[in-house]
């Protein structure tokens, strides 16, 4: 089965939470980015991360939003897109660092994101105006850092997990994430409960790699609790870009720069950032840009 993301939310109505195996998806953004091994993991991160804030804060078909981490670290920039329909997509502006591992033998996202910047999230919704909440970062392993944002920007208690398991080839083992939010009406009692579960919890990377489904996963966040399954939806990579976009990108230059692809270049190649899919314009099609701005 491929990756999917399960909405649950507890019996006694205290708590949402969200479950995915993300596995195929970082291994298409691995890939198509050809990330070592700290870069993996921190974008492999960031998306699994935006896909989860997707499925809690999107409500309809033409939502999305964008996630935006700046760091102090090596890996620099790393921006992802989440939809409403389970989709991401996301690059890392340095996609070849590779670190020693941190003092629990573990891939160090922390040295590699850094821990000094910023986690800025950018929501558009249907029939609205953008709208972006930014927090500090405040330990670079991400999972901590969307959870601070959860708490200081939405005013939401809650927790989310994100782990990647990076193979010695800098290929994909799996990966995946959970993220808890309190809903209103939750106890103190019910809070304490399930934060010392979690401190518990072996990495999601680790749960996946048993053999465990997001279903379970859920199950072991919240701990012998009753769930309702709410919905199960698909989980991918899937870009948006398109000739067509970056045609009418084309279309927004100025006349003297069309004109230098034409005379000095003969034509052009555009690459997705997010994706790293390349277009190509012939001197024919950038004529007819040229002609359709006269």
């Amino acid at each position: 089965m491929g990756d999917y993301l399960v909405k649950a939310m507890t019996a006694d109505g205290m708590f949402r939470i969200y479950a995915v195996d993300a596995t195929a998806a970082v291994r298409e953004a691995q890939k198509r980015h050809d990330t070592w091994s700290a870069s993996s993991a921190a974008l492999g991160r960031t998306l699994i991360g935006t896909g989860l804030l997707a499925a809690a804060e999107l409500k309809n078909k033409d939502d999305m939003l964008t996630v935006r981490v700046q760091g102090n670290g090596p890996a620099g920039m790393i921006v992802a897109d989440g939809a409403s329909d389970g989709t991401v997509r996301g690059y890392i502006q340095e996609p070849h660092v590779h670190l020693p591992l941190n003092v629990v033998g573990k891939i160090d996202v922390s040295a590699a994101v850094g821990k000094q910047g910023i986690l800025a999230v950018t929501k558009l919704l249907a029939g609205g105006e953008p709208f972006t909440g930014q927090v500090p970062l405040v330990s670079g392993e991400l999972g901590a850092d969307f959870t601070y944002y959860l708490a200081k920007s939405e005013q939401i208690p809650a927790s989310m997990g994100v782990s990647v398991f990076v193979n010695a080839d800098n290929t994909i083992g799996v990966a995946g994430g959970f993220l808890v939010e309190a809903l209103p009406g939750v106890t103190d009692a019910a809070l304490k409960k399930l934060e010392e579960n979690i401190k518990t919890l072996p990495l999601v990377s680790e749960m996946l790699r048993q053999g465990l489904s997001p279903e379970e996963i859920l199950d072991r966040v919240v701990k012998g609790q009753k769930l309702m399954i709410l919905d199960t939806v698909p989980f991918a990579f899937k870009c948006t870009c398109s000739k067509a976009r970056f045609w009418k990108s084309l279309q927004t230059l100025r006349k003297s720069e069309l004109q230098s692809m034409i005379d000095e270049d003969h034509g052009a190649e555009a690459t997705c950032r997010f994706c790293g899919a390349q277009y190509q314009f012939s001197e024919q099609e950038l004529r007819k840009i040229l002609a359709d701005k006269n």
